[in-house]
């Protein structure tokens, strides 16, 4: 198969409504980070987002839909909180979670009574969903466990030959995937953090809870079982506080002939005279911004990424910290 990228235009745009109507895959840009997306109401075509993934059987997808989109087709028993937080943040990088109608594959959700309904707010997104006029279950579009794309290029690297259109929308401007909220209780509760934070919902809905897993309970949102957004090399996780001892093993790594780079915030770079150092900004949303972009570059030049975690570690730093981990093993 071959795969083209192609910008969001209306003959590529005419041409992806005709994949996803016929079955098939088509990856596309959103503002946190590249999907991969199938009709969420054919069953077959669900089933292949995880054949060509590699993804776990019980590892939900996040249907999208544009922003005119009429819910309550697929979804029921919204309350007035959520009704309060879509108006709010949606589009954009929040997924709420909902009793599902069962119109939709119920492979989606992996046979739980919920799905997760995203409105992103990237344009070339908002075009393509709005083109095919269907709900969209979409993971990210990457191999399993890898990290997650920020590029169409990145796309590209996991996917070629595996399906037949990329939309190029440019570079994700979020970098982390969106928050995912369950808002089946009586107040809203976080599942997977992200872009909208905990204190940013509370505000809206009066209170907001954080999900905390119990053992062989099934999970309701992706991003909570399973190691994710690994870079195909070895990593090292090391606290703020020990970024000194993170350095010594830069150093030690290095002069051992492996070629090792230092990932950090720009603060620790400066403290430090590192010659290879990935730098991922200032501050919680520069931080998602590149993390993404980053563990790819890490993995394409170095054998080793030694990861430092940020100072900061409220607000979009809770997203961060949460990727951070699982990818570099902390």
């Amino acid at each position: 198969m071959d795969t083209k990228i192609l910008k969001p235009d209306d003959e590529s745009l005419a041409e992806a409504k005709r994949i996803i109507e016929g079955g098939g895959l088509v990856a596309f840009p959103t503002e946190t980070v590249y999907g991969l997306g199938a009709n969420a109401f054919n069953e077959d075509a669900v089933k292949s987002i995880y054949l060509v993934k590699g993804r776990p059987q019980d590892n939900p997808l996040i249907v999208h839909v544009h922003k005119g989109y009429d819910i309550t087709r697929i979804v029921c028993d919204i309350p007035d909180y959520a009704l309060k937080l879509a108006e709010k943040f949606q589009p954009g990088p929040l997924t709420i979670v909902l009793k599902s109608k069962g119109t939709v594959s119920p492979v989606v959700s992996c046979g739980l009574d919920t799905i997760g309904i995203r409105v992103p707010s990237h344009e070339g997104a908002q075009r393509f969903l709005k083109a095919v006029d269907l709900p969209i279950a979409a993971p990210s579009a990457n191999v399993s466990k890898h990290v997650s794309p920020v590029t169409a290029q990145h796309v590209y690297a996991d996917l070629n030959g595996k399906i037949p259109l990329i939309l190029d929308g440019g570079k994700c401007s979020g970098g982390i995937e969106s928050t995912v909220l369950d808002c089946t209780g009586e107040i809203p509760c976080i599942l997977r953090s992200g872009l909208i934070t905990r204190e940013m919902i509370a505000e809206v809905a009066g209170d907001c809870g954080v999900f905390v897993p119990k053992a062989g309970e099934k999970v309701r949102s992706p991003g909570m079982k399973y190691k994710h957004y690994s870079p195909n090399c070895r990593t090292m996780l090391f606290t703020y506080e020990e970024r000194a001892k993170a350095v010594e093993e830069y150093i030690a790594q290095s002069s051992a002939g492996v070629k090792a780079c230092l990932m950090c915030e720009n603060s620790v770079a400066k403290e430090f005279d590192v010659k290879d150092v990935l730098l991922l900004g200032e501050n919680g949303e520069q931080f998602a911004a590149n993390l993404y972009d980053k563990l790819r570059e890490g993995e394409r030049c170095y054998e080793l990424i030694i990861a430092v975690a940020p100072n900061e570690r409220g607000g979009v730093m809770a997203g961060v910290m949460n990727r951070l981990t699982k990818a570099c093993g902390g």
